[in-house]
């Protein structure tokens, strides 16, 4: 049966990235939105492209007006405004129609780093020790260096760079006043881990599947700090984008794949709760893995980390979308 199925986004326009040359990122949905629609196409399917824009009045009767079967949602939230990534879900789960990925709450939460991490720590799952900072509670410091300062309330590496990674007092000032001045709120000093960096994909429901996990491997020039900064996802000619490269499927000894698996279905039933998300992971100096982001309906564009796992679990791109809208069918059940 043919399917009518709307792929929501966020249409790219300038915004406040823009002063501080990070707007490459707001453009890279469109590779998910155009792979997304072709594979709806390979399956049969009736596929039409849905971009969201302020104001967000607006953007909501766009959404209750939709007559579909499924709405696939590649919304990232508005330009410059990642809290509002939840609004799809939020609209969508009012007026009664399916939608993929994970449910407005865990995007929330997700987004919410500290909160996020807390919730793991009251779960028992290991993450690195962290602190939320301003210029004026620095004073209040009490962790370890070296520690990686990021925004608390960002994504796709926004905010990272070499000098996220501070190895003494005067540059962790440096980069808490430089977060809280450019993206807001507080900082979110953590202690850094600098093991062997690993992510898995989780897809299900009640029950999931961990896809097999990459590993982040870096060649980077020495001095630079082994961080998946924004340059390494975003900017082909920096040092950390051509030092930085995926290797999937990683190699892990058998019982180090069973505990890499247990804890990703933990921390995805904790915080993603449905859907499909990614759960990144470093191993601190004691051998633990310690859970350094999580991230509900990652980046799907081909040759992105969760479609490289699809194909290496023995899937075509196609049928990696097809696995997605499955699992929207299977929750929307009675």
């Amino acid at each position: 049966m043919r399917r009518r199925i709307a792929i929501v986004y966020n249409e790219p326009y300038p915004s406040r990235y823009d002063a501080i040359g990070e707007e490459r990122a707001a453009l890279g949905i469109l590779e998910s939105v155009a792979a997304v629609y072709r594979a709806l196409l390979e399956l049969g399917d009736d596929a039409f492209t849905v971009p969201l824009a302020l104001p967000i009045e607006a953007a909501e009767e766009r959404l209750r007006s939709l007559e579909v079967a499924l709405v696939f949602n590649l919304f990232e939230g508005f330009c410059g405004q990642p809290k509002t990534e939840a609004l799809v879900p939020e609209v969508l789960a009012q007026v009664g129609v399916p939608y993929t990925g994970c449910p407005a709450a865990a995007l929330a939460l997700a987004l919410d780093k500290a909160k996020s991490k807390q919730a793991m720590i009251a779960a028992g799952i290991g993450t690195p020790d962290f602190q939320l900072l301003t210029p004026e509670t620095l004073p209040r410091f009490n962790l370890r260096y070296p520690c990686i300062v990021k925004p608390g309330n960002e994504d796709a590496s926004h905010g990272l760079s070499p000098d996220s990674v501070a190895d003494d007092s005067a540059a962790l000032a440096r980069q808490v006043a430089r977060v809280c001045r450019l993206y807001g709120g507080e900082a979110l000093v953590e202690e850094f881990i600098d093991g062997r960096e690993l992510n898995v994909t989780v897809l299900g429901n009640g029950k999931s599947t961990v896809l097999p996990a990459s590993e982040i491997a870096y060649s980077l020039p020495p001095g630079l700090p082994e961080i998946l900064t924004f340059a390494a996802k975003w900017e082909p000619e920096s040092p950390y984008f051509q030092g930085t490269r995926v290797v999937c499927p990683a190699q892990i000894p058998p019982d180090e794949k069973e505990l890499i698996i247990e804890t990703a279905q933990q921390v995805f039933h904790l915080v993603c709760q449905r859907g499909y998300g990614r759960v990144d992971m470093r191993r601190d100096r004691y051998g633990k893995l310690q859970i350094i982001e999580v991230n509900p309906n990652p980046d799907i564009a081909p040759g992105s980390g969760a479609v490289l796992q699809a194909e290496a679990a023995g899937m075509s791109y196609t049928r990696f979308i097809e696995k997605i809208i499955e699992l929207t069918w299977e929750n929307s059940q009675p």
